[in-house]
């Protein structure tokens, strides 16, 4: 099992803006659940508003690295990352085995 996390800071300057930001990153992720193949599973959380955190963390299941690749190519997926480019200002992400 491949554990995909990927945290998310925001480039919006606005707390709202963020917050709005935020949100619409993990409706476009999560409408990609039961949609896209390799995906196990998903979920999209906000930071708890720690100074210095980052503002959103993306964590997917996907059984085998095969299906972590089908996943990153998909074009629905690759239309959420074109999005997240408009309102994203850095991220980070940490593939796992978790059988390891």
């Amino acid at each position: 099992m491949i554990r995909h996390v990927v945290v998310f800071r925001l480039a919006a300057d606005d707390p709202a803006d963020r917050q709005r930001d935020a949100t619409e990153i993990r409706r476009r992720l999560e409408a990609l659940v039961d949609v896209v193949p390799g995906l196990r599973g998903l979920e999209v959380r906000p930071d708890l508003g720690v100074e210095g955190h980052w503002d959103l963390a993306l964590v997917t299941l996907h059984d085998t690295g095969d299906d972590l690749a089908v996943y990153a190519a998909d074009p629905r997926h690759r239309e959420v990352i074109a999005y997240c480019d408009t309102v994203v200002a850095e991220r980070a992400v940490v593939d796992s085995d978790l059988e390891v």
